[in-house]
C-alpha cells in the first residue's frame, strides 16, 4: 500500500495541497493565493480557471518538494469553500461566469423575496437553512437570469453547476473528456436545494430558484471508495483515486475528531465556523443557527450538526492590512494589539457583508463605535481580535439554547489560532478553556481522513481519535464581571450596525 494520503484544500483566498502519513503528520505542503475579484460593492468573485491552475501547481510542487510521486499516494481527499457557485460548459470546461463567492451579497433581493412568504419555511424545514445570500442556489439563479445564453445551455444539459469541490473533481477526473460530475452530502447541504432527510435534490426547492435538475451533480457520501473516480493521470503521472470530499468546515470537524454528539470545533479562517455534532438526530434551530450534514462515512447513516457561520473574522485582519494599511502582515496584528491592555472602549463589528449567524441581517454594515481621541491603531487592532471572539460567543450561546449542551472546552483550528492573544481573548470572552491540536490546519487533515477511511488506509474513527493531540491550551483569565460587561457592550455595538442599508 502507498504510504501517504493527499488533500486538496481549496479555500476562499488560496489553494493548498498537503500530504499526510499514517500518523496524520504533515510531510508536504504547497499553497498559492488567487485573486479576489471585486466588481462592485458587495460582489465577490473568483476565476475558476485560476483556481484549477493553482490546484494543479500546488499538487505538483508539494510532491516535488517532498521527493514524492503520485504512486506514493493511496488516495486524495478534497475540501473546499462550500457555498461558492460555479457554472460551466460540460463540453469545453469553460466557465460561463466567474465563481460567485459565498461572501457575495448580490442575491439580496432573491433571498428577501423568498423570506417574505411561505417558501422560507419550506426551505428551513427541508434544507435546514434560512433564505440568505450566503448559499449557492440564489447565486445559480442569478447566473441563469443575468448571463446571456446560460439558461438555454442549462435546458440543453450543457451548462452544469458545482461548488468548488465539484469543479475540481470534474477537472481532476478528465474534465470535458469524461470528468465525473459529483459532490458530497456536506456541500450539497449548503445549497438550499437538498432535502436533509432524503439526501437528494428536491424538486420543490429547485422550482423556487428555477434551476433545471440536470445542472446538478450526483450526491454521494463524504467518504466513498468509488464515487469520485480516479485522477486523469495526465502529464505522465499515475492515476490516484479521489475517495473523500467534504466542505471545509465539515472537514475540520472530522479533522478535530468530533465524532460524538456534543463535541464541537471552531475554525478561524476568512470567517469563523462553529459546528456542534448532534449525531444522527436532525436538530432544527430556533436561535439562528444552521442545520447541516456534518459527514457521511460510506454506507453509514449521515451525522448532522448545528452550525454557526460568521462571515468576517480573519478577513477583518486582512482589512486592517489591505484597506487601512495599519499592519503590513497579518501576524503583526498580535504585536500591535498587545501594546494596549484593552480596547479603550472601542468595539469593531465587521459586518461588511451583513451579519450571518445568529442574526442573519443583510441590512447590517460594519461599524467602529466608542471612539475617542485617546484611541490609537493598537486599540482598533485589539478590538478586531475581540470582534472575532465576540462573534463566536454569539454562536456558542445560540448553540447552547438549541441543543441544551453547555460547552466545557472549545477545540479550535485554522490560521488565526497562531495568534495567541486572540486565543486567550477567546477563552476570556467565552469563559471556557480553548484547546488547539498539534495539526492546526484540520480542514486538509479532515479531507485526508475521509479519503483514507474509504480505502482502509485508516481502520476507523477510533484510530483517528487516538492520533489527536493537544498543542496549546488557554484558560480564562477575565472575571465574570469583566466578561458580562464586555459582552453587553458588544451587543450594544451590534445594534448600531442594523438597518444601515435598504434591502429591496
Amino acid at each position: 500500500m502507498a504510504d501517504f494520503i493527499g488533500a486538496v484544500d481549496q479555500g476562499t483566498t488560496s489553494t493548498r495541497f498537503m500530504v499526510f502519513d499514517h500518523d496524520g503528520r504533515e510531510v508536504a505542503r504547497h499553497q498559492l493565493e488567487h485573486e479576489q475579484v471585486l466588481p462592485r460593492a458587495g460582489w465577490v468573485e473568483h476565476n475558476p480557471l485560476e483556481i484549477w491552475d493553482r490546484t494543479q501547481t500546488v499538487i505538483g510542487s508539494a510532491l516535488t518538494r517532498a521527493g514524492l510521486a503520485t504512486t506514493d499516494l493511496a488516495a486524495i481527499g478534497i475540501t473546499n469553500q462550500r457555498e461558492t457557485a460555479i457554472v460551466w460548459d460540460r463540453r469545453t470546461g469553460r466557465p460561463y461566469y466567474n465563481a460567485v463567492v459565498w461572501q457575495d451579497t448580490r442575491t439580496d433581493s432573491i433571498a428577501k423575496a423568498l423570506d417574505a412568504d411561505e417558501r422560507a419555511q419550506t426551505i428551513r424545514h427541508k434544507a435546514g437553512l434560512p433564505p440568505a445570500t450566503y448559499f449557492s442556489a440564489g447565486k445559480v439563479q442569478w447566473i441563469l437570469e443575468n448571463v446571456d445564453g446560460v439558461r438555454e445551455a442549462a435546458e440543453r444539459g450543457d451548462a452544469i453547476f458545482g461548488t468548488p469541490d465539484t469543479w475540481l473533481v470534474w477537472n481532476l477526473t478528465g474534465g470535458p473528456r469524461g470528468g465525473i460530475h459529483a459532490t458530497d452530502v456536506t456541500n450539497a447541504s449548503r445549497t438550499m436545494l437538498m432535502d436533509l432527510t432524503t439526501l437528494d435534490w428536491d424538486d420543490e426547492l429547485l422550482g423556487f430558484f428555477g434551476i433545471p435538475r440536470q445542472m446538478l451533480p450526483e450526491i454521494h457520501a463524504s467518504s466513498d471508495d468509488t464515487a469520485y473516480g480516479m485522477t486523469s493521470g495526465e502529464r505522465g503521472t499515475a492515476q490516484v483515486p479521489i475517495t473523500g470530499v467534504l466542505g471545509d468546515q465539515q472537514a475540520a470537524t472530522v479533522g478535530q475528531v468530533c465524532f460524538e454528539p456534543g463535541e464541537a470545533k471552531n475554525t478561524y479562517g476568512t470567517g469563523n465556523f462553529l459546528l456542534l455534532n448532534t449525531g444522527t438526530e436532525l436538530v432544527r434551530s430556533d436561535n439562528g443557527l444552521l442545520t447541516t450534514v456534518a459527514y457521511q462515512l460510506g454506507s453509514a447513516a449521515p451525522v448532522y450538526a448545528l452550525e454557526g457561520s460568521i462571515a468576517v473574522t480573519g478577513s477583518a485582519v486582512q482589512w486592517l492590512r489591505d484597506q487601512l494599511g495599519i499592519i503590513s502582515g497579518a501576524s503583526e496584528v498580535e504585536t500591535l494589539a498587545a501594546q494596549v491592555e484593552d480596547t479603550g472602549g472601542v468595539y469593531f463589528v465587521p459586518a461588511f457583508s451583513g451579519l450571518f449567524a445568529p442574526y442573519w441581517r443583510s441590512d447590517a454594515r460594519g461599524a467602529i463605535v466608542g471612539l475617542s481621541r485617546f484611541n490609537t491603531n493598537a486599540h482598533l487592532a485589539r478590538a478586531t481580535l475581540e470582534a472575532i471572539c465576540y462573534q463566536s460567543r454569539d454562536v456558542v450561546d445560540a448553540m447552547a439554547a438549541d441543543s441544551g449542551v453547555t460547552l466545557t472546552t472549545l477545540k479550535v483550528d485554522g490560521g488565526v489560532t497562531a495568534n495567541r492573544l486572540c486565543m486567550q481573548l477567546q477563552a476570556d470572552i467565552l469563559g471556557v478553556p480553548v484547546s488547539k491540536p498539534v495539526v492546526a490546519e484540520t480542514t486538509a487533515l479532515g479531507a485526508a481522513y475521509a479519503a483514507g477511511l474509504a480505502t482502509g488506509f485508516w481502520a476507523g474513527t477510533d484510530e483517528l481519535r487516538d492520533k489527536w493531540a493537544e498543542a496549546e491550551h488557554w484558560e480564562p483569565q477575565w472575571s465574570d464581571e469583566q466578561r458580562t460587561n464586555g459582552y453587553a457592550g458588544w451587543q450594544k455595538a451590534v445594534g448600531r450596525t442594523l438597518d444601515w442599508v435598504e434591502v429591496d
